[in-house]
């Protein structure tokens, strides 16, 4: 009976020195043509093989590079040396799968991320991406424990629907024309009728509207999913296909929502710092490293770990709006006018402006509540001043908003009101003003952008390195 492959995090998890084994994985590093670093996978370290030259042919040795697949059978026992606690006597090497370096864009050194982004089929071999994907898988599973503990059913939303939940015009159209092919009407407007849905469609910016559909019949629902924008934005912080985390909540209020997004927010972090440390400290000793000849006023104030210990630690700041302005006109950066974008009542916040109400003002998460209406969705509850609504952002360091949320408008001369204010005609949204009319309730709910959650907790500085393939204006690769 030929021996069976045991996955590596399994030995070593329940190691049984002297046990025969059978392992395959990737070469991460052969040094001094003895010692073989091997993953396959199954978890972010490696194991050591020990290879005793003599009793191998050379042409075996030579095959033996950076990120080859190979197979090994040997005896598990104790490590004599530093780094690691046991080790694997190989006895037998077999070659699955040859990596010519000559021809290979991987080097075993360190890539810029720029460089990875160009090799996207690769950069997943490489530590700091194994450990960001490792850990983004971790989140998401996260995201349903907790919801699941809490007593939310997981809705799917459709990615293909008839509304833009948002307002913004900036999505995504679906049609079955081809170009310039479209029939038009008697008035010369393209005729959606005649279109595969009959109707004008487009990729979902959000699953909102019909998260609220089910929040009015099943009480906590979550939807995670895609979500599109046609932004044209090539920012550290923006994607065009991004996942986004949409809890709503019946008979919650916005306080309800503010609460839940803390505890959201702190729980998936907390979930990371106790099941994936390995990946964590690679991730806090590589940003030490990039950060060691920076300056000093623009390296983080603390590292990785003990940031993502800080947010959990402590209570968030809660301010309105209009307290958030007031303290950015009389910031240090305002009096000396080196803020790019205005700061003033009215104007939404820029992303250098909620950085310093975290960073600088309080050094920790900011959640921000009741801002103008004019800068808002117009199913945000109208507050009683007439001027704003109960919409929150919560801001985190380093990326700025990672939520935006808000109890919904249920009054209907007041919704009314408010999608004639951003000429949304109220036959396209018929179904939703039926919500009010037929047993509604104060209820509320947020989004989270999945992908900025996954960007600060692993530290990375760029939204694109921590979605497997990103899609972004002029790229769609893969």
């Amino acid at each position: 009976m030929s021996l069976k492959r045991t996955e590596i995090a399994k030995i070593l998890a329940n190691p049984t020195i002297g046990e025969t084994v059978l392992v395959k994985g990737w070469v991460r590093a052969f040094r001094s043509n003895r010692f073989i670093a091997l993953n396959d996978g199954s978890n972010f370290g490696t194991i050591q093989v020990v290879v005793d030259f003599e009793n191998f042919d050379e042409d075996i040795i030579k095959k033996i590079g950076f990120h080859a697949a190979i197979a090994v059978t040997g005896e598990l026992v104790e490590s004599q040396g530093k780094g690691q606690s046991l080790e694997i006597i190989a006895k037998e090497i077999e070659i699955l799968g040859e990596c010519n370096l000559d021809d290979y864009p991987l080097q075993p050194k360190a890539q810029t991320m720029e460089f990875l982004r160009s090799n996207l089929h690769f950069r997943m071999r490489t530590q700091t991406m194994s450990a960001v994907f490792r850990i983004r898988h971790g989140v998401a599973f996260a995201v349903h424990q907790f919801f699941n503990d809490n007593g939310f059913n997981y809705i799917h939303t459709p990615i293909i629907t008839g509304n833009d939940a948002e307002g913004a015009g900036e999505i995504f159209h679906v049609s079955t024309f081809g170009a310039n092919e479209a029939p038009l009407t008697e008035d010369g407007k393209v005729d959606w009728s005649k279109d595969f849905f009959g109707t004008k469609t487009n990729l979902t910016v959000s699953g909102q509207l019909q998260g609220e559909i089910a929040a009015m019949a099943l009480g906590k629902i979550y939807t995670f999913g895609p979500t599109f924008r046609a932004e044209n934005s090539n920012t550290s912080r923006h994607l065009s296909e991004f996942w986004m985390i949409e809890p709503e909540m019946a008979f919650a209020d916005i306080n309800d929502d503010q609460n839940l997004a803390e505890d959201f927010c702190k729980y998936l972090i907390q979930y990371i710092l106790d099941n994936y440390q390995p990946e964590l400290q690679f991730l806090d000793q590589r940003i030490a490293k990039l950060e060691k000849n920076m300056k000093a006023e623009l390296r983080r104030p603390m590292g990785l770990i003990d940031t993502l210990n800080f947010v959990v630690e402590n209570d968030f700041e809660r301010i309105t709006y209009t307290e958030a302005i007031r303290l950015l006109q009389g910031s240090k950066p305002y009096k000396k006018k080196r803020f790019e974008f205005p700061v003033e009542w009215g104007e939404d916040l820029a992303a250098e402006h909620e950085r310093w109400l975290v960073e600088k003002k309080f050094k920790k998460p900011v959640i921000v509540i009741d801002y103008p209406k004019q800068i808002k969705a117009f199913y945000m509850k109208m507050n009683d001043d007439d001027k704003t609504v109960a919409g929150m952002d919560v801001l985190f360091p380093g990326i700025g908003e990672v939520i935006g949320g808000s109890e919904r408008e249920t009054r209907m001369d007041v919704l009314k009101a408010r999608m004639a204010e951003y000429d949304i005609p109220e036959e396209e949204l018929e179904w939703y003003l039926d919500l009010r009319r037929f047993g509604s309730t104060p209820h509320s709910g947020f989004g989270l952008g999945f992908g900025r959650m996954v960007q600060f907790i692993t530290g990375m500085g760029n939204i694109r390195d921590v979605i497997p393939f990103p899609r972004t204006p002029g790229n769609a690769e893969f």
